[in-house]
């Protein structure tokens, strides 16, 4: 299947500071690809490089095989981009801020703005400066699909939407899916990645540390745990348990395994103290992404 985002050994430092270290995806047309990690990890940065809004130290970036740089702006146009913090003309109506950019394409997009304005609910006789955080995520939305781009990139798409509004954005993700496109989807929710997306990179401190078919993801079973007992440490070597805190004979715990081998394990020690619960996915970043 051919490629529709390729990035090649991509970095991107900022003085001193980490950015993103030889990053290297390859993203098939038709594909959901989820790209997730902890706040701060380098999703941001990466998906900003891809469409040029920061210059890369080194790495090259191939938009349905054309190497995006100086010169060939116009490759952009085939992508739908929103970013993850949404700024736009404050004065503007909606409706203006709609027609602008539509203005920018050499297709009629009225047909799809009407689509997404319904769907969304957007009222478009609002000024930008009026709008909440919500209702600014829905026309970030809007100005990203208007022109039927074959590329949708979205950063943190899902923030300050309300669970039904949420809903509605999965199900347009899901039909522009089925009509070939393919969607790079960043997000630190691994429920919402785990729903609509076929392949996933997990990135942390700037660097890809696995690329995962959606099923084997889904798959595989996180636990946070907090256990007391007198033979902590063993229980520790023998599990390989990744320890989140320790205080004397007490450990809190990040799992990934079979829970019925845990508690096989478990069953053969004292215990005085146990619990289990599902881990946020910071914590799985943290503590079990090494």
């Amino acid at each position: 299947m051919k490629e529709s985002l390729k990035i090649e050994n991509l970095t991107k430092t900022y003085g001193k500071s980490r950015g993103v270290e030889d990053i290297n995806l390859d993203i098939e047309k038709g594909t959901v690809y989820g790209f997730i990690g902890p706040n701060g990890a380098g999703k941001s940065t990466t998906i900003k490089c891809i469409m040029n809004l920061i210059n890369k130290n080194s790495g090259n970036i191939y938009i349905e095989g054309n190497l995006i740089g100086k010169g060939n702006d116009n490759v952009k146009e085939k992508i739908g981009y929103l970013p993850s913090e949404i700024h736009l003309y404050d004065d503007l109506k909606v409706k203006d801020m709609l027609m602008y950019s539509a203005s920018f394409y050499k297709k009629d997009c009225s047909s799809k703005i009407k689509e997404l304005v319904k769907r969304l609910e957007i009222d478009i006789s609002k000024k930008v400066d009026e709008l909440s955080l919500g209702n600014l995520k829905k026309v970030g939305i809007a100005l990203a699909l208007m022109h039927d781009p074959d590329i949708i990139i979205m950063d943190e798409a899902t923030s300050g939407l309300d669970p039904l509004m949420q809903e509605v954005f999965y199900e347009i993700l899901e039909e522009e899916k089925k009509n070939g496109k393919t969607i790079f989807f960043s997000s630190h929710i691994l429920s919402e990645v785990k729903r609509i997306c076929d392949k996933v990179a997990i990135i942390k401190n700037g660097k890809i540390v696995s690329v995962e078919d959606i099923d084997n993801l889904s798959n595989s079973t996180f636990l946070k745990g907090k256990v007391k007992a007198q033979n902590v440490e063993k229980i520790i070597a023998e599990l390989k348990l990744k320890v989140i805190s320790e205080n004397e004979n007490e450990i809190e715990f990040v799992y990934s395994d079979d829970i019925n081998s845990l508690l096989q394990v478990f069953s053969r020690y004292k215990i005085d103290k146990l619990t289990l619960e599902e881990p946020s996915l910071e914590e799985i970043f943290i503590h079990y992404y090494k």
